[in-house]
């Protein structure tokens, strides 16, 4: 068969594979605003506020495209998400501007963000917020879920130990340093001074530019 014929004949499969989808493509607004979000968490949890303010901008303008504020108050709260990763307070204010029209499952997310989730929201979190923190397969939800369980009073030193691992494993050295600290505080108040300064030690090296 010539490279013209095999040319010809991928051609042709494709366009049989394409009239056999029922399935369209997802309009463009929605991939950009995923590729714009994820980009945005990802440089965030490595400390490039820059880029991950450039890529969040982007995102808010496909999804505002859409008119919709649900839309535009769950981009808020994926945002919100990689900060309770990091430890940092799960308070949303962009959320909190979107709320009225955010879906329940949004609200109680947001709530679970903040550490006041009530029995009721169990139903509408994600599936990895419902799972003991070990089991999490995602990195991000299982720092998600660590981080929610810390601002709730509920974390155990092997769940810190599993959010180090977790934020190190991903190269996230916004999270690690976070959890690292945490850590390391543990150590202090046990008087395990050595494992203290080990981790310092740690924290020290990723702060090394």
């Amino acid at each position: 068969m010539t490279r013209t014929l095999k040319c010809l004949c991928l051609f042709a499969l494709a366009g049989v594979l394409a009239a056999c989808s029922s399935t369209p493509p997802p309009p463009d607004w929605q991939m950009a605003a995923r590729i714009s979000l994820d980009r945005a968490a990802q440089a965030w949890l490595q400390g490039n506020d820059r880029v991950a303010e450039a890529e969040m901008q982007r995102a808010r303008r496909e999804l505002r495209s859409t008119g919709q504020p649900a839309l535009l108050a769950r981009a808020e709260l994926h945002a919100c998400a990689a900060r309770v990763a990091a430890l940092q307070p799960g308070v949303c204010p962009a959320f909190d501007a979107l709320a009225a029209d955010a879906a329940p499952a949004e609200q109680a997310y947001a709530r679970y963000l903040k550490g006041q989730a009530i029995e009721a929201d169990r139903a509408w979190l994600p599936p990895a917020q419902r799972q003991p923190v070990a089991e999490v397969a995602d990195p991000l939800s299982r720092l998600v879920a660590a981080g929610a369980r810390l601002q709730a009073g509920q974390i155990t030193p092997a769940e810190v130990a599993l959010a180090v691992d977790t934020a190190s494993a991903q190269g996230w050295r916004r999270p690690l340093l976070a959890w690292l600290g945490v850590q390391r505080e543990q150590a202090l108040q046990a008087g395990r001074t050595d494992e203290a300064a080990r981790l310092q030690r740690r924290m020290d090296l990723v702060t090394t530019r």
